[in-house]
């Protein structure tokens, strides 16, 4: 086989010598517009888990790559005059030029043709001079060969919103280190890290406003290293910044990162009468973002890929290429997830400057959703322990109790709100039974909230309760208009405060345009067969299109109404003895209706902007507030986002919460989706999430978050790192309504407030966890705690 690689970067020669080791009779060249010795760029960054990969592939290489590495174990955070240090991460530096040199220097050893200096115009006529069966591109992020096929590959190119420079300098850094400083434009925030004897990396990088603002556009490069060295002077003991770009000019030096995806990794031309595959590997087919240090390790884990799905001869060219793009496209996503989660955290580092510095440091450790709580934990214990020791003092001053004489998991922190104290940061989610009848909650009520009270969650919501008869979902949906349905509540809520030291909420709804439907088990949001009531909505609207029943557009008179049943409903929880209060204004129901633009088309007062939208919700938050009791919290659950081109975004989300804090409300409960049919929502572990931490970091309100949070490592992280005050967690309470005390055992914290009548089982349950862990530790090696967190971990 005769193979042609265009681009000499880490991919290409390192994807030639893998073909050469395996296959000495193969022709591989690798064609590099640039001199053997050019490179742009300082150093780059591996985990230890990458150079395992390396050592696996190919022994000499990555002895050379290792013997060329600067090592180091710790982060070094620079915020606010502080400086939070934690270890064990295990990441490697070598300067670029080294790496290539190294790669260049083995594939010569096993017979790869390097042609430099030689710049290709047209891969067909390069595959044809070269009589290659395999045309590999990996010319880079610009790739030309990218260009070429786009109809193709069918490339999607963002350019990012931080500017950010690539500059050395021979200050040595003994860990990986951020540094953030403030300027009256705004923040600007360096990466730095040391990858030889004497040279470090120095990425300076700010927001595209405050690059603008600071006028680095209109400077010289020696005027903005200039800048750049008087702004993080005090991280560079006297030594300068060097730029290794010389052919740039000005500001062309500053650029905004690309995050590149392609639909299509291989495209298949005729060259005289022979098809030739040209396939994409490296920055050519996917960007991740520098701040994971992921870039250059995508690329050689393709060429891995991609040498070893050749390895058969056998084994078609079709079938070998289609293993490739499956098996890199899997891992390539999911890097790509973690880089923009990094990516958009460095965009927004003004949405966390209120935050101390031991709450952004761990909130920068953890950005990517990569690194857990106990991750960290593993890595470096002492980190962790002192963080929760300064995370549960300041949480017991807030709830105004002691402060625990030991580190406590956050998830365990108690938290209050007005006079509500709630003895952990776990909540179960409302979870619609269906099993009311005529709007009255029985036995299976009692049963199904009182065994979620008695499972240690601090909160537990009950299902949305309808303010009327016909603002019901289903005939089996719970309501609060009658005094037997108050009495019936009643009876659970004295049930929970008698049993338990849990509090008990109530989500008070209007299904609108969403009511008059069949339980979920009967046909999911289809209309009844008979005994259909009359909708409402805030337009004219059928959720199903001809489907569902026509909802009218409401009256001022319908307007009045509901409102007025909203406070009867609100009164009787306050009879009923519910601790907390949420207003559902969200998935489409009535008040959602009013602040979707999808589903808003009214052309009155309640209608148009964001604020009119709003106007309607907000108007019946303050009715409920005037005879909610003024000790108690409401909280407001929100679509933060409509999944919807035209719907309501995270931007519109933030906007909204600002209107409900203004208006009074407690906390917002971030939830998104179920407005229209046409979502296309991106579903993952803690989904929601991000929309609860910009709520919370830019409206500064506190926030719940909700959406796949299935064990105590996600709610750790979550709390811990400022993303949200309050987990809930709706589907691992269903299965286990002690999920909460589980998870406690499971991460081995026996401080849990256990029921009395449980804790001969807590004990049991104890004792069964350690005798697992240690005997799992006495067959590896390992500590029991080190195996606690490799369980958490896989």
């Amino acid at each position: 086989m005769k193979i042609v690689c265009v681009g000499g970067g880490p991919a290409g020669l390192y994807f030639g010598l893998l073909t050469k080791l395996r296959h000495p009779d193969y022709a591989v060249t690798v064609v590099e517009r640039n001199r053997a010795s050019d490179t742009f760029g300082w150093g780059v960054v591996f985990s230890d888990q990458t150079l395992g990969n390396l050592a696996a592939a190919d022994e000499a290489s990555a002895r050379a790559i290792l013997q060329s590495f600067n090592h180091w174990d710790d982060i070094d955070v620079h915020f606010k005059g502080r400086t939070i240090t934690s270890s064990g991460h295990g990441f490697c530096g070598i300067g670029r030029k080294r790496l290539l040199n190294i790669l260049q220097e083995r594939g010569a050893l096993l017979g790869v043709e390097h042609v430099f200096e030689h710049e290709v115009r047209d891969d067909a006529e390069l595959a044809r001079a070269f009589g290659a069966d395999l045309v590999v591109a990996c010319d880079g992020v610009n790739s030309a060969v990218r260009h070429r096929y786009a109809d193709v590959f069918q490339p999607e190119v963002e350019r990012r919103h931080c500017r950010f420079v690539w500059l050395g300098t021979r200050k040595k850094f003994d860990a990986f280190t951020f540094a953030f400083e403030e300027t009256e434009h705004g923040w600007f925030q360096a990466h730095a890290y040391q990858y030889d004897g004497d040279t470090s990396t120095f990425i300076v990088e700010t927001p595209e406003d405050t690059w603008q603002a600071a006028g680095l556009e209109a400077m010289s490069q020696e005027q903005a290293l200039a800048f750049c060295e008087r702004l993080f002077a005090p991280y560079l003991d006297g030594q300068p910044l060097m730029a290794n770009a010389a052919h740039l000019r000005g500001s062309a030096m500053w650029i905004r990162f690309p995050r590149i995806a392609c639909r299509q990794w291989i495209h298949w031309n005729d060259i005289d009468g022979r098809r030739v595959p040209v396939v994409l590997m490296g920055d050519a087919a996917h960007t991740a973002h520098f701040s994971i240090g992921s870039g250059t390790k995508l690329a050689l884990e393709d060429a891995i890929e991609l040498a070893r799905c050749l390895e058969d001869p056998s084994v078609s060219m079709e079938e070998a290429l289609g293993k490739y793009e499956e098996a890199r496209r899997v891992e390539v996503l999911k890097l790509q997830s973690a880089a923009r989660n990094s990516m958009e955290w460095f965009e927004n580092v003004r949405r966390y400057t209120a935050m101390e510095a031991e709450q952004f440091a761990y909130s920068l450790l953890t950005r990517s959703q990569r690194l857990s709580h106990e991750n960290l934990r593993l890595r470096d214990p002492e980190y962790v322990a002192g963080f929760e020791r300064w995370f549960a003092e300041r949480a017991a001053q807030q709830a105004g109790v002691p402060a625990p004489a030991s580190p406590t998991p956050p998830m365990f922190t108690p938290y209050k709100v007005r006079s509500v104290l709630l003895k952990n940061r776990v909540i179960v989610s409302p979870m619609a039974q269906y099993s009311a009848v005529d709007g009255t909650v029985g036995d299976f009520h009692l049963t199904h909230l009182g065994a979620r009270a008695l499972g240690g969650a601090a909160l537990v919501m009950a299902e949305m309760t309808c303010v009327s008869a016909d603002a019901r979902i289903t005939p089996g949906c719970p309501g609060l208009y009658t005094a037997k349905h108050t009495a019936a509540w009643r009876r659970i809520n004295d049930f929970v405060h008698a049993n338990s030291d849990a509090k008990i909420g109530v989500q008070l709804g209007h299904a609108g345009a969403k009511g008059s439907t069949r339980p979920m088990w009967d046909g999911i949001d289809q209309p009844l067969d008979e005994g259909n009531w009359p909708l409402v909505s805030a337009s004219e609207q059928q959720y199903l299109q001809g489907v569902s029943q026509l909802a009218r557009a409401a009256s001022p008179d319908d307007l009045e109404r509901i409102k007025a049943d909203f406070v009867r409903a609100t009164e009787a929880a306050a009879q009923a003895g519910f601790d907390w209060l949420e207003l559902h204004c969200a998935h489409g129901y009535l008040l959602s209706s009013f602040i979707s633009p999808l589903t808003n088309r009214r052309q009155d007062a309640y209608g148009g902007s964001l604020e009119n939208r709003c106007r309607y919700p907000l108007e019946v938050f303050a009715a409920i507030r005037a005879v909610w009791p003024s000790a108690l919290p409401i909280s407001v659950r929100l679509s933060a986002h409509d999944w919807v081109e035209g719907g309501i975004t995270p931007d519109d989300a933030v906007a909204i919460a600002r209107l409900f804090k203004e208006a009074g409300a407690d906390m917002i409960d971030c939830s998104s989706g179920q407005v229209s049919k046409e979502e296309k929502p991106v579903f993952g572990r803690m989904f929601q999430t991000p929309f609860a931490d910009r709520i919370r970091n830019e409206a500064g309100i506190p926030t719940i978050a909700v959406g796949s949070i299935y064990e105590a490592d996600h709610v750790n992280g979550i709390v811990s790192a400022g993303r949200a005050d309050l987990c809930a967690v709706a589907r691992p309470h269903l299965a286990n309504p002690a999920w909460t005390l589980m998870e406690a055992a499971r991460i081995g914290y026996t401080g849990a407030s256990w029921p009395r009548q449980y804790r001969a089982g807590k004990l049991q349950l104890e004792r069964n966890l350690e005798r697992e862990r240690q005997m799992q530790a006495a067959g590896s090696g390992l500590t029991p705690q080190q195996i606690a967190a490799r369980l958490l971990e896989g």
